[in-house]
């Protein structure tokens, strides 16, 4: 997608209908997420009235994406359409809240979709506090028709900011190896598709085999490895042009290639010999840094968002555990120490975009979780367990970790999703086998980069 040619969008808030009191002040504060003790916020999502006839097939579209985004991010309970009492017309006259009381929504959403003359859609939504009466927010936006799942994307991530204090994550991508045919020849192409599964795109033909996939922080290139003929080479993809361009060739093995925040450096791991290093290259000079030198394997490496630190993998210590170092390299702290497996092992890090938390994948006792710790190795939680777990990648706001899981046998792996509190575990929607996700940034936020 041109997302340039998208950002011809543009969002206005509409004027309130009711008071200014706030869901934040009526509710003592905004959701709040108790892993133990939270209950999803019921909602009542209603059918966005066409402003023509002919603009309600796009309308129903725009209701069943928001709703499927708020009930699949488990913070949100959508009632059923059944159960209304009353039937939304006009969305510029403020509804009868009893009707909705009583049906127990604490939270309504009401909206339209009309053609333009000039061929835009234009999209409005209101979000109203059922409890107070009184509306939250509400924004309009044109842009092209064909882009209207967008729309449903933003408006969802309006919806959970208002009433989480969070940013959203539904406005954006998620770009993942695509397996097919059988294990012994198995067929793996670049794939990317929105976070919900729609609009799948494959980038590569799958003649070569392609791994780690990561995008850049503006949301339009991504680095990958791929095994051609030969070692394997470090590859830059242009989401919108379609180019691709070796970052560079390097003696021996390449592994595990990111982008750090400001997307001018690209870090990996180069293999000499039977260890492995970290090394970071400089995209506008194409000049090499070499950040690791131990005759251990040091891989998997990954930024901070501020760009001042990174995790990465190494069995410096006899086995895989989680490092923590500056970005300009020198002395490394350990950070993952097991307090119930003591072979425990690590690796995959990932460091969150908030900067709380890094994931990870650990083995022991027969199985593979994903887990996330805080950046000085304390507050270790597993989220999820199985026979083969990996490749943790956080959602744009840091609140949900994506992996993939393969069960092993004659099938093949597939996409989850979980909330980093270890609730609401989903399966995410695939044309086939998938593994090594990896989440953008949100779209929304990186125009004009």
């Amino acid at each position: 997608m041109n997302r340039r040619r998208f950002m011809t969008l543009t969002g206005s808030t509409l004027a309130m209908l009711g008071g200014g009191r706030a869901f934040a002040q009526a509710q003592q504060g905004r959701l709040r997420i108790d892993p133990t003790e939270f209950q999803p916020v019921p909602i009542a999502i209603t059918n966005f009235v066409p402003g023509s006839p002919s603009d309600g097939e796009v309308g129903n579209g725009v209701t069943q994406v928001i709703t499927n985004n708020l009930k699949r991010s488990g913070l949100f309970a959508p009632i059923d359409q059944a159960a209304f009492i009353e039937r939304i017309s006009n969305i510029d006259v403020a509804p009868q809240f009893q009707n909705w009381k009583t049906i127990n929504a604490q939270a309504l959403v009401t909206g339209r979709m009309t053609r333009q003359q000039d061929g835009r859609l234009k999209a409005e939504f209101r979000l109203w506090d059922v409890v107070s009466g009184q509306q939250l927010t509400g924004q309009q936006y044109f842009t092209s028709p064909e882009y209207w799942r967008r729309i449903a994307h933003i408006i969802s991530d309006q919806i959970y900011e208002r009433m989480t204090g969070e940013k959203g994550y539904f406005d954006s991508r998620v770009v993942f190896v695509d397996e097919t045919g059988p294990k012994e020849r198995r067929v793996k192409r670049l794939a990317m598709m929105d976070q919900d599964g729609a609009n799948v795109r494959y980038l590569t033909r799958g003649s070569d085999l392609v791994l780690t996939p990561r995008f850049s922080p503006n949301s339009q290139e991504i680095t990958y490895m791929e095994f051609g003929q030969g070692d394997p080479k470090v590859y830059l993809f242009n989401i919108e042009t379609g180019q691709r361009e070796i970052v560079g060739n390097f003696p021996g093995m390449t592994f595990a290639p990111r982008f750090s925040p400001d997307g001018q450096r690209v870090i990996m791991s180069l293999q000499q010999g039977g260890n492995s290093n970290l090394f970071v290259m400089d995209l506008r000079s194409r000049s090499t840094t070499r950040l690791t030198d131990t005759p251990a394997i040091d891989t998997s490496p990954s930024y901070s968002p501020d760009g001042t630190r990174i995790c990465f993998e190494s069995d410096r210590g006899g086995r895989s555990q989680i490092y923590v170092m500056a970005a300009g390299g020198g002395q490394a702290q350990r950070i993952s120490f097991s307090k119930d497996d003591t072979n425990a092992t690590y690796s995959t890090p990932v460091w969150s975009p908030k900067g709380d938390y890094i994931a990870f994948t650990r083995q022991g006792g027969g199985q593979f979780s994903i887990g996330v710790m805080k950046p000085d190795g304390s507050g270790e939680r597993l989220l999820t367990s199985g026979f083969h777990n990996e490749g943790p990648t956080f959602a744009p706001n840091g609140r949900v970790v994506m992996f993939f899981r393969d069960p092993g046998g004659s099938g093949g792996p597939s996409l989850y999703s979980v909330d980093i509190s270890g609730r609401n575990e989903l399966k995410v929607p695939t044309p086939g086998f998938a593994s090594d996700p990896a989440w953008s940034p949100l779209l929304s936020s990186t125009a004009g980069q």
